[in-house]
């Protein structure tokens, strides 16, 4: 530990326990009523640690254990642990989307670490809109803040086959609606494809963002790779509730260690290793929470010149199981070294650079050399044309490369339950030349963005064959998925973005190399259908919804509500608790 920086009559939760008046009176005597003596917290770092765990999030299952672990390295290390449940964001059960409540949490950490005499947190969460929430309060309300990640689980595993989350999910669905594989089967890929506690083993969006997280320098080395059934995890929980006093005697906050390069690496390892289109909405809302105009070309532009370099699908072979033990991601990153900056500071007290000296990789076919790389650029591109005039996004090692350059016609579907009813339909005029449109799939669209963006093929394809073709949407995808998938649309239909306007027949020119797409009408024509357009009526008239459609930013901003964009003008540390 280096030398303090504060004496412990500077902590913030000094406010609430040191100071002989009344209150602290209060605040005492109600410790006291938990158990607890001035001895266990008199002069020691308060540290809140926010924890998502629920018995309906099946990431998370472990937390309980968990933070009891991460308690003992707190009270190891001299600090007074205090845990407070927060809002659990589970992507498998939370309806229309657990996106719609990303904000929610965001909002719940900033407001608990200001409410409460906390001097550092750490944050409990993994599954996918758990880690930027979690992430985007504590930026806001810059404590001493440290992330532990929930860690992947393991393999999944059907007659012999690995199984990955999501992607063979798609993949079995697809087969089972075609008639390769019997309901028997079916059942036994669901039985085994999810097999202990931890978020999805796929580089999906969990693993994505918990590697985002990580490379910003907000979690300890090595931490996002870990199983989370692995004893290592355990270990890695107790470490982190030791580090997170240290980190507050050093007043080492999120302002300290985020800066515009930390971003840019966290952008170029999200690409490296083909993570999740989501995260490009999740790390703009980061950035922008910390005070930095991310935008799309910046991503594109980090694409173009940044290898995919780790083979795990859905782009690739392999699973988060298998990426731990081939060296985990300090090994990818010290194999991508040379595009990184590797001075940026981290919650180690360490820079980058320092942390991942001496990382191997033990299996280089799951992290691939630079020049063997998966891909040699383009993780991800970034579109837009007069289809999309603020961008639209898609993940090309996840396609099929013949539709990467493809124009054909389109067949569009109003809403997400018009296309349930009628893509199956025998009668509906479609080859695998069309390119499906759905609308109304965006923020304020849906509402909240779902991840319905991989599109399902007609059942009449699959039957001959189709595995892919081109889809279009104001949706995201999981981060599992894969396919010829544009997503993110901006403007959205639900504002009247050009999405809007697309017709059955209508023509759509998709270059991924060019960067392009374009509905292929002329303006007069685009012009007219503009003007007779409607705007739908909101969604929702109370309640969250009411506040998140009034608002919510589009895909591009990050999905962020306008008035959390920045940073407060006053500190959180600044303000006195307890005002009646």
């Amino acid at each position: 530990m280096s030398q303090p920086k504060r004496s412990p009559e500077e902590l913030r939760s000094h406010r609430w326990y040191g100071v002989k008046d009344l209150r602290s009176f209060g605040h005492r005597s109600r410790t006291a009523q938990m158990g607890y003596t001035r001895d266990d917290y008199a002069g020691k770092p308060v540290i809140a640690i926010v924890n998502t765990w629920s018995d309906i999030n099946p990431c998370h299952t472990h937390f309980k254990q968990r933070v009891e672990e991460v308690k003992r390295g707190v009270w190891q290390a001299g600090g007074f642990p205090v845990e407070l449940p927060a809002s659990t964001l589970s992507e498998p059960f939370q309806k229309p989307t657990a996106m719609l409540y990303r904000n929610m949490l965001a909002m719940e950490t900033e407001e608990l670490l200001r409410a409460y005499p906390a001097d550092g947190v750490v944050l409990m969460g993994g599954c996918d809109k758990t880690t930027p929430a979690l992430i985007m309060g504590a930026i806001s309300a810059n404590l001493p803040a440290i992330f532990v990640p929930a860690g992947p689980m393991l393999r999944g595993n059907w007659q012999g086959k690995t199984l990955g989350s999501g992607s063979d999910t798609w993949k079995y669905w697809a087969e089972l609606r075609a008639g390769n594989i019997t309901e028997e089967d079916w059942q036994g890929v669901e039985s085994g494809i999810a097999r202990s506690p931890g978020h999805c083993m796929t580089m999906g969006t969990a693993s994505t963002m918990t590697s985002v997280a990580e490379t910003l320098g907000l979690s300890l080395t090595g931490a996002a790779s870990i199983p989370a059934p692995d004893s290592r995890h355990a270990q890695m929980a107790c470490s982190t509730g030791k580090r997170i006093v240290e980190m507050v005697w050093e007043d080492l906050t999120p302002k300290d260690i985020l800066t515009e390069t930390s971003f840019d690496n966290a952008i170029k390892v999200a690409l490296a290793l083909s993570g999740s289109t989501n995260s490009i909405v999740h790390i703009i809302a980061m950035a922008r929470r910390a005070g930095f105009p991310l935008t799309l070309d910046r991503f594109d532009a980090l694409a173009r010149h940044t290898p995919v370099i780790a083979n795990l699908r859905p782009a690739g072979a392999y699973l988060m199981e298998d990426f731990y033990y081939a060296g985990g991601l300090p090994a990818l990153q010290e194999v991508m070294k040379s595009l990184l900056d590797l001075n940026q500071l981290t919650v180690t007290g360490k820079t980058l650079g320092e942390n991942i000296a001496g990382a191997r990789v033990f299996n280089d076919d799951v992290i691939r050399s630079l020049d063997n790389a998966l891909s040699e650029r383009d993780g991800i591109a970034v579109l837009r044309g007069n289809l999309a005039p603020d961008g639209a996004v898609i993940k090309p090692p996840a396609a099929e490369p013949h539709l990467l350059v493809h124009t054909g016609p389109a067949v569009v579907f109003e809403n997400h339950q018009e296309m349930s009813e009628r893509i199956d339909d025998p009668a509906l005029e479609i080859t695998e030349n069309s390119i499906i449109v759905l609308k109304s799939a965006g923020p304020q669209g849906a509402p909240g963005m779902p991840e319905w963006g991989q599109l399902p093929i007609p059942k009449k394809l699959l039957e001959k064959g189709v595995r892919d073709m081109l889809r279009i949407s104001d949706a995201r995808m999981s981060g599992t998925s894969y396919g010829a998938c544009v997503l993110h649309v901006a403007p959205e239909s639900h504002v009247g973005g050009p999405l809007a306007f697309v017709q059955t027949g209508d023509q759509i020119e998709l270059n991924v190399p060019e960067r392009k797409l374009n509905l292929l009408i002329d303006e007069d024509e685009m012009a007219r259908r503009r003007a007779t357009w409607k705007a739908p009526e909101p969604k929702f008239s109370r309640g969250w919804g009411a506040l998140y459609q009034s608002h919510v930013s589009q895909a591009n901003e990050g999905c962020d509500f306008d008035f959390l964009e920045t940073i407060p003008v006053t500190d959180i540390t600044d303000q006195e608790p307890d005002i009646h």
